[in-house]
């Protein structure tokens, strides 16, 4: 792991320090320049308090979060252009994807941690994925899971320490989603691994085989490691043994449930 990353994930973030650092001489002159500007104003608004953004100056306008801004405008679209009766979404940020659905249409949110909403089109239901036997069966006609089942069972979010809790999530997926039904999936992809305990990163091949027989594949779309997005991408034997070229791009599955 890289010395940033591993100082990121206690706290401290070299990167953003060092941009407040080169961002505080233009703060303090601007600071100087407004002030001056509030007293010659009358005072209408004065500054009561400082609230430093040091750093923001250095970003690119409309900068994107690493996969999660693409992945959820993608699959929004999906969900919204293929218009099912049920939908149902298994751990994704509730601030993107299913903020985005629910400006169109109901969406249920099933997840292992507490969540309470006044918003009418959302649904929460506290549930474990991982359960050995999850009790809805059929329950919906769609059903999303973005950058959320490679988390199952590493405990990173209080869940129960499981080295198959992906799998167990996966086959609870396919049970709770009925026949011809949607699973939109994302997840990282790359050479197998699981970085601990932050996430598992999957191969392309791993996920195909276990998909096999359970679903058709009706679109994959992926964003690689700059962050790029190549939507309805053709996958190949060549680029599927590569993983698209990633080491932790993320990979966005369009799949229709076969009949048991």
């Amino acid at each position: 792991m890289k010395l940033n990353q591993l100082l990121k994930t206690s706290g401290i973030d070299i990167k953003s320090f060092i941009l407040a650092l080169k961002g505080l001489p233009a703060f303090l002159s601007n600071y100087k320049k407004i002030k001056a500007a509030t007293l010659n104003s009358n005072n209408e608004f004065p500054i009561t308090e400082l609230y430093p953004c040091l750093s923001d100056r250095f970003d690119k306008a409309g900068s994107l979060p690493l996969h999660y801004f693409y992945q959820d405008v993608v699959v929004a679209g999906k969900v919204f252009k293929n218009n099912p009766v049920k939908h149902v979404d298994i751990g994704s940020r509730i601030d993107g994807f299913v903020a985005h659905v629910a400006s169109f249409r109901e969406i249920e949110i099933f997840d292992i941690r507490s969540f309470s909403t006044d918003l009418p089109n959302i649904k929460f239901i506290k549930a474990d994925l991982t359960e050995q036997n999850f009790p809805l069966i059929d329950y919906c006609d769609s059903i999303s899971c973005l950058h959320a089942i490679e988390h199952f069972g590493l405990g990173r979010y209080g869940d129960k320490l499981d080295y198959n809790g992906h799998i167990k999530g996966l086959n609870n997926i396919h049970k709770v989603l009925k026949t011809n039904g949607k699973f939109y999936f994302a997840t990282p992809i790359g050479n197998q691994r699981i970085e601990f305990d932050a996430h598992r990163v999957f191969s392309i091949t791993y996920l195909l085989d276990f998909f096999k027989n359970k679903y058709i594949l009706d679109s994959f779309s992926y964003i690689n490691d700059k962050n790029e997005l190549f939507l309805d991408y053709n996958l190949d034997e060549s680029n599927i043994k590569n993983n698209c070229g990633c080491h932790y791009g993320c990979g966005i599955f369009e799949l229709t449930k076969l009949q048991v």
